[in-house]
């Protein structure tokens, strides 16, 4: 059982920039793919990227392309989430989940294991 912890949420202008963090409770972290999704209010929880269990690939949605960056510590047991350039459309409440088959990493029920969220608000 991997008990995975979200933290770094918060409410922030548009344009400006957040970290999120993700922590695994698993000493075996590295034997699984992280992945990132957030679920916007009225709307179905979206994939937004992911990292390879080494970290040496990442692959991400066209929505944040360019502006999130996901990056993994083996060593720390944490996958983070950096956000750039954060605009009112990327408020939404933001999960780290573990997955081993990275060919489903863009569907939900790839993932085995997941936060309890956290939320992101970017004001115009």
């Amino acid at each position: 059982q991997v008990q995975l912890v979200e933290s770094g949420g918060g409410l922030v202008q548009a344009g400006d920039s957040l970290r999120l963090s993700c922590t695994a409770s698993e000493r075996t972290f590295s034997r699984y793919l992280m992945g990132w999704f957030r679920q916007a209010p009225g709307k179905e929880r979206d994939f937004v990227g992911a990292i390879t269990w080494s970290g040496a690939y990442t692959t991400y949605a066209d929505s944040v392309k360019g502006r999130f960056t996901i990056s993994r510590d083996n060593a720390k047991n944490t996958v983070s989430l950096q956000m750039n350039r954060l605009k009112p459309q990327d408020t939404a409440v933001y999960y780290c989940a573990a997955a081993t088959e990275w060919a489903n990493r863009v569907r939900e029920s790839a993932y085995n294991y997941w936060g309890q969220g956290t939320q992101v608000t970017v004001s115009s």
